[in-house]
């Protein structure tokens, strides 16, 4: 038998997010044949300026798919793209040619625009159709600040040259040589210029924030045909696109194969919560709307999602200023007493569930023999109080949370998850693969591909592990209004 007869067939999934690019092959049974992984760095040009340098991401890609699609006994027979969210750039459309540095969904640079938007009469529409508050975290505000620079006049854009758009779109364009512009339905609506209510780009919104519709992809669906791959160096051409979707939305559905009443919490350079919600559920403060993801021929399945801004980047901050590197702090952080010292890192504002642009970080507690071991800790636990207080926020809009679903890489961490168990007070079941988005957009691009169906997906995917709580509702309490006592610090306004 020849090699080529004997190979397994696999889907080939790209998880494209801030700190680097992930690949994963599944098999049909749902083995995790091989993953692969570059890390990506991020540019602070300026006081609140966060950016990566595009080819510097597609070499990260490129890299990361040669690896997987040259491995020996395996057959890709599809490919499902997952992408960090929010983060924007502008490209020349004929060509995929950067213009722009990617701006990061961590980028601060149009939160004076942002304030401006957040006093005025558009303050209200904004959120009322995007699911989202004003803030510069989404890509709306960036967007224009990009075309502010390179079309001022926006004559390029209303002609077509130009496009600008999410992670997914750049990427779609470029593994396809062009012949693919488009933009997947939940990292649109992450952009705060697609209405929730018509699943388009929203004309009124457009103007609002001064991104013509010209220069913007067309929204599709989460599955479907997105292309062939082309001209991309070590991958046959000609391999098919399935799925795409946004980083958290995979983690998602990996967590729920597309069922309520799953609760998820993804762990990375920021947190994020998220459920699958009807639409008609009232909004707690601090949550958002969202659309998890869209199948082909069916309405979008709208989702509650809680973005908390620093949670990884905490652990890196302590890591640079101890000397050492995240797990070097996880493993000091277990030395560290519990002295009540806490970190808010509010590095550029706080997301949810204050959504407080004006926050600034505090560390809270210092006492005179607070020592590295401490502050490890501070910053470690900092990742676990921001999930448990945003989780209330979710309680107060649809009662008791039966279980949080855990994934990422922090989640590796078992101190960490038994923390936030007990902070939350209900079981905290830890994903089987900690880096979960590839999985999910693996699973969603299986059943495009007619590998799986949706009743197939528990059983292929791998078992995690369940922490429960022991300590009591008073333990719990105390703890948390010791964190709650420190963002109340972090978040008085300077004088």
């Amino acid at each position: 038998m020849s090699p080529a007869a004997s190979a397994r067939d696999a889907v080939l999934a790209l998880d494209q997010g801030t700190s680097g690019t992930k690949g994963m092959l599944v098999a049909e049974d749902g083995t995790v044949l091989a993953t692969a992984y570059r890390a990506l760095s991020q540019q602070y040009p300026a006081p609140g300026h966060v950016e990566q340098e595009p080819e510097a991401l597609w070499t990260t890609v490129v890299e990361v798919l040669r690896e997987l699609a040259m491995r020996e006994g395996v057959r890709p027979v599809g490919l499902g793209l997952s992408v960090q969210r929010e983060a924007v750039l502008v490209w020349e459309r004929a060509t995929g040619r950067p213009l722009s540095r990617l701006v990061s969904w961590q980028d601060r640079r149009t939160a004076e625009r942002c304030a401006e938007l957040a006093q005025s009469r558009h303050a209200g529409l904004i959120t009322e159709r995007t699911g989202l508050p004003v803030d510069p975290m989404f890509s709306a505000s960036k967007a224009a600040w990009l075309l502010d620079d390179l079309d001022p006049g926006r004559g390029r854009a209303r002609a077509g040259l130009l496009r600008v758009g999410t992670v997914d779109a750049w990427l779609l364009h470029r593994l396809t040589g062009g012949a693919t512009e488009a933009v997947e339905t939940g990292s649109a609506s992450r952009t705060q210029l697609l209405n929730l209510a018509t699943g388009e780009w929203d004309p009124e919104l457009a103007e609002i924030f001064g991104v013509p519709l010209e220069t913007l992809p067309a929204v599709t669906a989460s599955t479907g045909d997105f292309g062939r791959m082309r001209g991309v160096p070590g991958v046959p051409d000609g391999l098919p696109i399935a799925a795409v979707l946004g980083d958290s939305h995979a983690a998602l559905f990996a967590q729920s194969h597309g069922e309520a009443d799953v609760v998820k919490a993804t762990y990375g350079s920021g947190s994020s919560l998220m459920m699958l919600c009807p639409q008609d559920v009232k909004l707690p403060h601090g949550i958002a709307r969202t659309i998890a993801w869209r199948f082909a021929g069916q309405e979008p399945a709208r989702a509650l999602e809680a973005n908390i801004a620093s949670a990884g980047t905490a652990v890196r901050w302590a890591a640079r200023l101890l000397g050492t590197d995240t797990a070097g702090v996880a493993e000091l952080a277990a030395t560290g007493r519990d002295s009540g010292l806490h970190l808010v890192p509010a590095f550029d504002g706080l997301g949810a569930p204050y959504w407080d642009r004006d926050a600034r970080a505090v560390l809270s507690g210092i006492q005179q023999d607070t020592g590295p071991a401490e502050l490890a800790r501070a910053a470690v636990e900092s990742l676990a109080y921001q999930v448990a207080d945003t989780l209330t926020r979710f309680e107060d809009a649809l009662g008791p949370v039966a279980a949080l679903c855990a994934d990422g890489g922090p989640t590796a961490n078992e101190r960490l998850m038994s923390f936030q168990t007990e902070l939350t007070g209900c079981p905290v079941l830890r994903a089987g693969v900690p880096e979960l988005s590839a999985l999910g957009v693996a699973q969603l691009a299986g059943m495009a591909l007619g590998l799986w169906r949706r009743s197939d997906l528990a059983a292929v995917t791998p078992p995690g592990r369940r922490f429960a709580p022991i300590r009591g509702q008073a333990w719990r309490e105390a703890r948390m209004v010791g964190w709650r006592q420190a963002v109340a610090r972090a978040r008085v306004m300077p004088t």
